[in-house]
């Protein structure tokens, strides 16, 4: 897909599929909504969680966006890159919040961001590789 199409395919989509790798090498695989900052991927996740281990110990990840339901309206975005923690999760919490519950006031999702973010980690995702796909175009 060009560049406006992946662009526009992302900022659409509301939740992804994120690939960590354990430390026994095999592939951690969640579905986790997400927000953009400048085009780039962010999310945030419990500190205790697996993937944030995983990112501590290896920061490279797999970011799959996807949509349609028949075989000829397939269309998707691989990211490929290396998550690298923020220090303030306000902003990405903010972006998922509003990913997960669209239409809902920036004030009404604060408080909520406010409490859960003292015990997250909020993450960038600077892209390395990029492959897109477009079924639609296939006949």
């Amino acid at each position: 897909m060009p560049d406006d199409e992946v662009t526009a395919l992302l900022e659409r989509a509301r939740k992804l599929q994120l690939a960590t790798i354990n430390p026994d090498g095999t592939p951690h695989l969640v579905t986790m909504f997400y927000g953009l900052d400048k085009g780039r991927i962010t999310f945030w996740t419990y500190a205790k969680s697996q993937k944030a281990r995983n990112l501590a110990r290896d920061p490279r990840v797999s970011c799959l966006v996807e949509t349609g339901d028949d075989y000829a309206d397939l269309r998707g975005v691989l990211v490929y890159g290396e998550a690298a923690r923020l220090d303030d999760p306000m902003e990405v919490g903010l972006a998922v919040a509003r990913r997960m519950t669209p239409g809902v006031a920036d004030d009404l999702l604060r408080p909520y961001v406010e409490q859960t973010g003292r015990k997250r980690f909020a993450y960038v995702v600077e892209p390395g590789r990029v492959v897109s796909w477009d079924h639609r175009r296939l006949t």
